[in-house]
């Protein structure tokens, strides 16, 4: 895990004691397992404790710098991923609770669970580049229930001096510290919900930080003709000419394709800067028989494109796939924390965690594997008797599904299964095989640490299929000290079975 070992490096001056830097790495090492849960008590047997009090001393008590460890991961994201044409994305998720003391949690919508419930929302910036994405900060909101009853505050461990701030301001907050860091990016985004806060438009038109932001169809709109109406009406007056089939990336299901049009709108036109209202219209009715129209309000060079501004508005999905990630893979939303600071240092961690995963699949991609030539040799795999004699079909290719930057926006839909770049590329599958439902496997014979390495730097997820006389359905039957290991290339795809190791 030489890369993992490198991250560590690079926080490891963030901490006072060496009884904590070796216990994060323990806790990060965790949430990058395939544990069912990733907490305090699940960590800690992973790491050989007898309880969880020392994982929970790390996260409240214990002595280092959790910015600091922040700003480390951000300098690492841009480390791996930078790129000057990079797009920064705000936006935010839920963390749904039981109880009322845990800090910020009151009633309130979440988009995780789709409808108002008991939860805390988190938050956060992603960075999202040609190179692929990942979380570089967060913030707790702490809604004004809170905030005006300073003892419920502090028994949740929220200093004094921590202020109502509504979800734009903290992403003011952020952003000022990107821009401090002098974090490369051309473009920022997000969602509807951060359209009515037009002091945050404001904020980033006067730093000439370029945006493209979600708003709505009632939103009152000036032309620069000096007439105000609302942006559907705007949009509506647009001649079919104008209206231009796009993709913005792939999807799920192949290209994400739209029809686009803008319009010129009202603001600061001088030193080559431009303002446009922009439209995305959906290629099939929903069951009404409409097209869904989607609004934004746009800033950038004058010379910007369509299909820059489209590009720039697709991105806000790689933040989702984001947030998605860190919550299968690297534990965001499986902690057990009440306060304040807790909840800070594991969300660190996590991002921290989905950080090293972003970084070990582009530099896996890159041909410049962290994993030692031996250790990648052994995926040099060719069909044994042992394997003939089970049930294995040859591979075939199938369908995956990665963020793209600016550059891409051609369909994964037929790229092969398995890795065509990096270490793993010249050894393709000879060996597929079906195992409870997982239909995207390669099944390689050879020590479990090192195979467990080369894919975590390629970014797969990895789950050892046993049973209890050693094999399982399909698989290549194990050599002696040697166990069979699945690697699974499509995790969206795979039952929480085999996701398990069960």
């Amino acid at each position: 895990m030489a890369e993992l070992d490198s991250l560590m490096s690079r926080i490891g001056g963030r901490f006072a004691r060496s009884e904590p830097r070796v216990r994060v790495r323990e806790y990060v090492s965790g949430l990058l397992a395939g544990l069912e849960r990733k907490n305090g008590w699940t960590l800690a047997e992973r790491a050989g404790e007898a309880g969880p009090e020392g994982m929970q001393r790390l996260l409240r008590k214990a002595d280092w710098d959790i910015d600091g460890v922040r700003d480390d991961v951000r300098a690492y994201v841009v480390a791996h991923l930078g790129d000057p044409e990079a797009v920064v994305v705000a936006d935010e998720t839920g963390f749904l609770k039981k109880g009322v003391r845990s800090a910020g949690v009151q009633r309130q919508y979440s988009g995780t669970a789709g409808r108002t419930e008991n939860c805390q929302i988190g938050v956060f910036l992603a960075y999202a580049s040609r190179h692929g994405h990942a979380l570089i900060d967060r913030e707790l909101y702490v809604p004004r229930s809170w905030t005006d009853d300073r003892e419920r505050c502090r028994a949740a461990g929220i200093p004094d001096e921590v202020e109502f701030a509504t979800k734009p301001r903290q992403v003011i907050a952020m952003l000022e510290r990107a821009l401090a860091a002098e974090v490369p990016f051309t473009w920022f985004t997000a969602d509807e919900a951060y359209r009515q806060a037009g002091y945050l438009r404001d904020w980033l038109a006067d730093r000439d930080v370029f945006y493209v932001m979600a708003t709505r169809c009632d939103q009152q709109v000036n032309t620069r003709a000096d007439r105000t109406e609302r942006a559907e009406v705007l949009i509506a007056e647009l001649p079919a000419s104008r209206w231009q089939r796009l993709s913005v990336g792939a999807g799920a299901h192949g290209p994400r394709e739209y029809d686009w049009a803008r319009r010129q709108i009202d603001g600061t036109w001088a030193s080559g800067r431009g303002h446009w209202l922009l439209a995305r219209r959906s290629l099939t009715p929903n069951r009404k028989g409409e097209y869904e129209i989607a609004y934004y309000l746009c800033y950038g060079p004058a010379r910007s494109r369509l299909v820059d501004l489209a590009w720039t508005a697709g991105s806000r999905w790689h933040v989702e796939e984001a947030f998605q990630q860190a919550k299968r893979e690297a534990g965001l939303d499986h902690y057990q924390v009440r306060t304040w600071r807790a909840w800070y240092a594991h969300i660190t961690l996590s991002m921290l965690a989905l950080a090293w995963l972003a970084a070990s699949k582009t530099i896996a991609a890159k041909g410049d594997s962290p994993i030692p030539a031996k250790t990648r040799s052994l995926l040099r795999y060719r069909k044994s008797a042992a394997c003939s004699s089970h049930s294995c079909s040859p591979a075939t290719t199938g369908p995956t599904t990665s963020g793209h930057g600016r550059d891409g926006d051609a369909a994964d839909n037929t790229k092969p299964a398995y890795p065509t770049t990096g270490a793993a590329a010249t050894h393709s599958p000879e060996c597929r095989c079906s195992v409870r439902g997982v239909n995207e496997l390669l099944l390689a014979h050879a020590p479990v640490s090192p195979v467990t390495e080369l894919c975590a730097a390629s970014g797969l997820a990895v789950a050892s299929v046993p049973t209890s006389d050693g094999s399982s359905e399909g698989e290549c039957a194990r050599e002696s000290g040697r166990a069979p290991i699945c690697i699974i290339f499509d995790a969206n795809r795979c039952s929480s079975n085999a996701r398990e190791g069960t």
